[in-house]
């Protein structure tokens, strides 16, 4: 059967599930610092962008290259929830909630390159078409 749309990638069900928490987190009226709320918003958008992007691009070596991309917003992700908690932006709660979220994806991508680095598809755009 495979995979045949980005949105069906659980990474990138996950990736979404983080940017909805992340703006409901951010939207709160104790989030006050609305640069490092925008900046954490892009960082979360950024990651399911990516997957999707690199998934239509129809090269496993372009989608390799996106995901390590959303693997760096998960990163920049996960340094901004340190800062809002560390300027009590985000309570202890919310903060392990959405910590646990976004390493989870960390791990998911991670795993998900190993996989495309050693699979021999070179992906849609390398079929033979008729």
């Amino acid at each position: 059967m495979g995979i045949k749309r980005f949105e069906d990638l659980e990474v990138w069900q996950k990736s979404m599930e983080l940017v909805n928490k992340l703006y409901a987190l951010t939207g709160k009226s104790s989030f006050k610092d609305y640069s490092l709320r925008d900046q954490l918003r892009r960082a979360a958008v950024s990651i399911p962008s990516n997957i999707a992007e690199g998934f239509e691009r129809g090269s496993n070596k372009e989608f390799i290259q996106f995901l390590f991309i959303a693997k760096g917003s998960a990163s920049e992700a996960r340094t901004q929830l340190y800062i809002a908690l560390e300027q009590k932006y985000i309570s202890k709660d919310d903060f392990t909630s959405a910590i646990e979220l976004v390493t989870h994806i960390s791990i998911m991508l991670k795993r998900f390159i190993d996989y495309l680095c050693k699979s021999s598809i070179k992906g849609e755009k390398f079929r033979l078409r008729n």
